[in-house]
């Protein structure tokens, strides 16, 4: 199973035991309260499923408060404290939400669920309780997975090895529990080969790409001592090449003075996490991919004669597959098969080249295809499946990416998400065989600049493009 996949998973256990705990507490603190329901003379509800609805709607709005408090982002050594206070909050703004909910109910002519001072006291205060203890078991299970197992484990780069460095590897191997697997340093002062504090020296920092790729890290650490702003910034724009978080550790943040940082700490030692991408919230992945699922469905639903058609068209002129599979790259670098309709002959492939325009080996109902890009129906499959998403940077082969990674600047950082059957680069006309610098830049804003809405405004252009018959550079 891929890191991602292992993650979410934790990450929906973790959901499961909040909710198993409010859910618990709510169903106690009923059955401690029972006295006082009957000493202020309420009935049981009349409608035996009104405790039921409550729940569930109770249930939908702990999930979103809970969620929109960052108690679901899983930050490798976040204070506990923080937590706990982040949970009394939740469990706080969750129980007045559901008042309000319950009265409003009663309001528009429904039936309430009864409660009193005694039974509100009580389920908060288990409520309370019940999420710290699961929350503990879950810190638990995740400390033994990473520890034993090496699930949700980190592949870690530290660049410096003076004191600043030092201090963030002595710090990561203090707390074995956060699942950091730290590989060695980069750095200009100390010898190759040499050992600090049990760990290697790997390179210099003007090697830190070769040394991602051959130590496959997750994650970078920056930890530099006396160097320039600009020697900080060449190290980041370097690294930012590669698939990886960057951190920097806050002896070198008086350095950095613009807005795409956010704060994280290791315990006691603060970092810098640089340009997060909006994606990396997992309610926005939860968004978007309710959002593929949807279009998805609904595209294939509709779609479905037209593809038969289509099918049956390909068929009829050339002999050969109706569809056409080939490896691209796509989230974090991994490869995929991605799906489309046949639009070249059979062997087009060995001639290597993207498509130019009145290219030789597209034939005539491929031609009609790439002009609409209704080639482009089945990756459909891909979006459902979650190898793809309906909008995202388009991909490329994997000889395609190993050049273009050393001859763009960040171009790696597009493969932070999911490649896009549409993209904000393709709806701007930069498709086929036009500049990858700036497709690059398109996607690349896209990335850092993601939001619901972005995407809903290229998949309506995506559409007027469709309807209009601008589909620029498209052959």
């Amino acid at each position: 199973m891929r890191p991602r996949a292992w993650r979410a998973l934790l990450r929906l256990l973790l959901v499961v035991f909040d909710l198993v705990a409010l859910n618990l507490a709510a169903q106690m603190a009923y059955a401690l309260g029972a006295d006082s329901l009957v000493a202020a003379g309420f009935r049981p509800p009349a409608d035996p499923l009104t405790p039921l609805r409550l729940t569930v709607v109770g249930t939908l709005i702990a999930l979103i408060v809970f969620a929109s408090h960052g108690l679901y982002e899983m930050k490798r050594g976040a204070s506990r404290l923080d937590e706990a206070v982040k949970v009394v909050t939740a469990v706080s703004f969750t129980l007045v939400l559901v008042i309000f909910v319950n009265a409003l109910i009663g309001e528009f002519g429904g039936e309430e669920l009864p409660w009193t001072r005694d039974i509100l006291f009580q389920g908060w205060l288990l409520a309370v309780g019940f999420c710290l203890v699961g929350r503990f078991i879950h810190r638990v299970m995740v400390y033994v997975l990473r520890r034993y197992f090496d699930i949700d484990t980190r592949r870690v780069l530290i660049v410096g090895a003076r004191e600043p460095g030092r201090l963030v590897w002595n710090t990561i191997r203090r707390r074995p529990e956060l699942g950091y697997r730290v590989q060695g340093f980069l750095s200009d002062t100390v010898p190759i080969g040499e050992v600090v504090d049990g760990l290697p020296v790997l390179g210099r920092t003007e090697h830190i790409c070769r040394a991602i790729r051959a130590t496959r890290a997750d994650e970078v650490i920056i930890a530099l001592s006396g160097r320039s702003s600009q020697d900080l910034v060449e190290v980041i724009a370097l690294a930012e090449d590669e698939s990886v978080a960057i951190k920097v550790y806050p002896d070198t943040f008086q350095l950095i003075t613009n807005n795409g940082v956010s704060i994280g700490d290791l315990r006691d030692l603060p970092l810098v996490s640089v340009k997060n991408a909006a994606l990396d919230n997992p309610l926005n992945r939860v968004l978007k991919r309710g959002l593929d699922l949807v279009v998805a469905s609904l595209v294939l639903l509709f779609a479905a004669p037209l593809m038969l058609l289509i099918a049956l068209a390909i068929r009829l002129e050339s002999r050969g597959p109706i569809f056409f599979l080939q490896e691209r790259v796509g989230l974090d670098g991994q490869p995929f098969w991605m799906i489309k309709f046949r639009t070249m002959r059979p062997d087009a492939e060995k001639f290597g080249t993207w498509t130019v325009q009145n290219d030789p080996r597209v034939t005539r109902v491929g031609r009609w295809l790439r002009r609409t890009s209704l080639d482009e129906l089945p990756q459909l499959i891909n979006v459902l499946i979650g190898e793809m998403s309906i909008v995202g940077p388009r991909p490329e082969q994997a000889h395609w990416v190993a050049q273009f990674r050393q001859q763009i600047p960040r171009y790696m950082r597009r493969h932070k998400e999911k490649a896009g059957l549409t993209g904000w680069a393709q709806v701007n006309g930069l498709r086929g065989d036009t500049s990858i610098e700036e497709r690059t830049r398109y996607d690349l804003y896209y990335v850092e600049n993601w939001s619901l809405l972005f995407d809903i405004k290229i998949i309506l252009r995506t559409i007027i493009n469709f309807i209009t018959g601008r589909q620029e550079n498209a052959y």
